[in-house]
């Protein structure tokens, strides 16, 4: 008899169990727990400005190379590596022997000259007044005459080649012919140079020039988007360009692309740009490098949160909503933007569709969902 009550209770509570509804209805666990609810939005068109950011290298307005006419023994070095220089100032100072040999040779040539004219006049001027009188012929006049004209003649030779001298010596002053800031000087006091030696390089920094590279396609959609029939027409309506310099901090002043090269490299690919910015204050130097940035506004534009996507194989997926009870899966295109929180979609989403926008780590195409309006 008891038996028999043992086994019908086992039944008993086999049914209850099998029979019971809810979430609890397994005592022991792993019950379905229904759909979750998710945030969403509506996605509307609206104004966003971008940046397309490129590595660049500054260079000086004219990087000039500072070479002695002469040559002769580094004299004296007078300005340092680095130094802000103005136009015409002496930057070294040449031992020439051969120019001063050449000067004082000249002169010397000027002093016998002026002693054959003199004493060709006085030829002149005593003759003169014989031949006047018939006392002598009138060829023999013109004869020192002739004297006179030559000697006149080789003075002015000699003044010329003395002059030529002089301006040889001045060249033992090695001067800069622009303002700008001295680079690296490679000699030193004593060193003998000549023509073919670099003495240094004056970089002109009133302007210096940022040269970058861009791949075709953004070439393409850089022209694209600008008002104008030719090229320079287009690259006279490019917006100012920004210049994040090395350490992270942005260069007060806005460039301005001024040329873009005629043809693309077919090793890399690219077009090359060259953009000029303002620098009265010599902040940037030559050799220096950076990052330009070049705004792009666009109307119209689909603006989502970063956190509503997640990558799969270097490709961006996003959730719509099916129904309001079901997460579809959509392979998007999308550009950052310049605070690398958002994206602009360029393709698969539009104005309209609604999408999840947050717990992206748990969901899947196909996935119900309660969604948050």
């Amino acid at each position: 008899m008891n038996v028999k009550k043992i086994v019908f209770g086992a039944m008993a509570l086999l049914i209850m169990v099998s029979c019971g509804g809810g979430k609890n209805a397994n005592p022991f666990g792993g019950g379905d727990e229904g759909p979750q609810a998710y945030k969403t939005t509506v996605l509307a068109e609206q104004s966003i400005e971008l940046e397309t950011v490129y590595p660049a290298t500054i260079k000086g307005q004219e990087d000039i190379e500072i070479r002695p006419r002469i040559d002769g023994f580094i004299d004296a070095i007078l300005v340092d590596e680095g130094s802000v220089v103005s136009k015409g100032q002496t930057l070294f100072r040449i031992n020439s022997p051969s120019a001063d040999q050449a000067v004082t040779t000249a002169a010397a040539a000027v002093k016998s000259a002026e002693a054959q004219v003199e004493t060709a006049q006085l030829n002149v001027d005593r003759i003169a007044p014989l031949a006047e009188k018939n006392i002598v012929s009138v060829t023999q006049l013109s004869t020192y005459q002739n004297a006179l004209l030559a000697a006149k003649a080789t003075l002015d030779q000699a003044n010329a080649q003395l002059t030529n001298a002089k301006a040889t010596k001045s060249w033992t002053n090695v001067t800069s012919p622009v303002s700008g800031v001295v680079g690296t000087i490679d000699f030193r006091q004593g060193s003998l140079v000549n023509s073919a030696n670099t003495l240094t390089t004056v970089s002109s920094i009133n302007n210096v020039f940022a040269y970058f590279s861009i791949n075709e396609k953004e070439f393409v959609n850089l022209l694209s988007g600008l008002e104008g029939k030719t090229q320079a027409e287009k690259i006279k309506n490019i917006p100012d360009i920004t210049l994040k310099m090395a350490d992270g901090s942005i260069y007060p002043e806005k460039g301005k692309i001024k040329t873009i090269t005629g043809q693309v490299n077919v090793n890399t690919g690219t077009v090359n740009l060259r953009a000029e910015f303002p620098n009265s204050q010599g902040i940037l130097r030559s050799g220096f490098s950076g990052n330009v940035s070049i705004p792009r506004h666009l109307q119209n534009a689909i603006v989502i949160p970063q956190d509503a996507t997640k990558t799969q194989q270097n490709k961006y997926l996003a959730y719509k909503t099916q129904g309001d009870t079901i997460a579809v899966q959509t392979l998007i295109s999308v550009i950052a933007t310049p605070d690398g929180k958002s994206y602009v979609v360029t393709d698969g989403l539009k104005a309209g569709d609604r999408i999840i926008v947050e717990g992206m780590v748990t969901m899947a195409d196909g996935k119900k969902i309660i969604v948050e309006k």
